[in-house]
């Protein structure tokens, strides 16, 4: 029996609906029962989505879209930027899950975005970098985070171009309210 996957587009409303119920709530929504704990450990893993998100600690994607356990297949690496061990997670999740949408989530107040208009040496320098090549010369950290996602889905969409049926969207996740803003990047 072949097993039904969620669209990309009502993959994109869920997500929508999940944000809203994240905004509203006073505490978390999700599944995390131990039933669920249960049922995700015995029949495995059934995301509907994958988030490529920055690891900031105030960018929860589980939280943000009011997802459970087994509903997000979630990348973070800071400032949200994409290598090939992103897009192996990204094909990986898509191939073998079945997922149907990638979102490039970026947020305001973003530290690895604010680090990259400064030099930068060590490890920190690869992100960093990768970061600046998005933003050029770009100082409005705002824009700059929105640059930045825009070439985390530009390198999606054409690295991974050969995944049937897979759409990239960009948002924008705003610390201080909690609206992700999906209108924002396109």
């Amino acid at each position: 029996m072949k097993e039904e996957y969620v669209s990309a587009s009502l993959a994109l409303e869920r997500l929508k609906a999940g944000n809203k119920n994240y905004i509203d709530a006073k505490k978390g929504s999700s599944d995390v029962s131990p039933e669920i704990r249960l049922e995700t450990s015995k029949n495995g893993q059934k995301p509907y989505a994958i988030i490529i998100s920055c690891s900031d600690s105030r960018v929860i994607p589980e939280y943000i879209f009011s997802a459970g356990i087994g509903e997000l297949f979630v990348v973070r690496v800071a400032g949200n930027v994409i290598d090939n061990f992103q897009l192996g997670s990204i094909e990986y999740a898509a191939e073998h899950l079945g997922c149907k949408l990638v979102v490039a989530l970026g947020h305001t107040q973003c530290g690895a975005v604010g680090s990259a208009m400064k030099k930068n040496s060590g490890y920190v320098g690869f992100i960093t970098d990768e970061i600046m090549r998005a933003i050029g010369e770009e100082r409005d950290p705002v824009k700059a985070s929105i640059l930045n996602v825009k070439q985390s889905v530009s390198k999606i969409k054409n690295l991974l171009k050969n995944i049937q049926g897979l759409q990239v969207a960009g948002a924008l996740y705003h610390t201080d309210s909690g609206i992700v803003d999906f209108d924002i990047i396109f």
